[in-house]
């Protein structure tokens, strides 16, 4: 692994990753950017309004979940 890459887990999947994104910047680079979704840092929460300023960690693992409305 280079100094430009990290190992996360997003939603139980190892994933490579650039260094340095914020959980807003990772969403956007995953195309889930969108109003509703929810996302946990290592079994926390983290709130809409701190997306952009959680840095995402090597070794981190998310969970990201995208409501989708229907009948």
């Amino acid at each position: 692994m280079t100094d430009n890459f990290i190992q996360v887990e997003i939603n139980g999947q190892p994933r490579q990753i650039a260094a340095n994104l914020t959980v807003e910047a990772l969403l956007k680079q995953i195309e889930l950017s969108t109003p509703a979704v929810a996302v946990e840092v290592n079994l926390e929460l983290i709130p809409r309004e701190k997306h952009p300023s959680t840095l995402v960690q090597n070794g981190d693992q998310l969970e990201i979940v995208s409501l989708v409305g229907g009948g």
